[in-house]
């Protein structure tokens, strides 16, 4: 018999488009991180013109920003999460490891 296997992830969107799904987590972490969308794009191997694309996209999406930039000044700028971004990881962890606790419970039993 093959051996099958079940596999995903999951996305979270909107009536207006694609909210949150594991890269732009992950981009969403990276800024938290790094302080920084110019940091982050680069630890991601991204331009920085994705990055802002999608952190565009996602503060448009939302209800509430998720990303804020700060305008340069003696340090430079930088980016930080709002706790709406914050918010939106959690709720994305927390699905993400209830899909995945399902798809383990059905490898198991196929």
């Amino acid at each position: 018999m093959v051996n099958l296997k079940i596999k995903g992830h999951i996305w979270i969107e909107t009536n207006q488009g694609h909210l949150i799904g594991p890269g732009r987590k992950k981009l969403l972490e990276a800024i938290r991180d790094c302080g920084s969308i110019t940091l982050a794009a680069k630890s991601m191997k991204m331009s920085y013109r994705h990055a802002w694309e999608m952190i565009n996209e996602m503060n448009t999406i939302s209800n509430l920003p998720l990303v804020e930039k700060n305008t340069g000044g003696i340090n430079g700028g930088g980016s930080t999460l709002t706790p709406e971004g914050e918010k939106l990881i959690a709720e994305y962890n927390k699905l993400n490891l209830a899909f995945e606790n399902f798809k383990s419970q059905e490898n198991k039993s196929i």
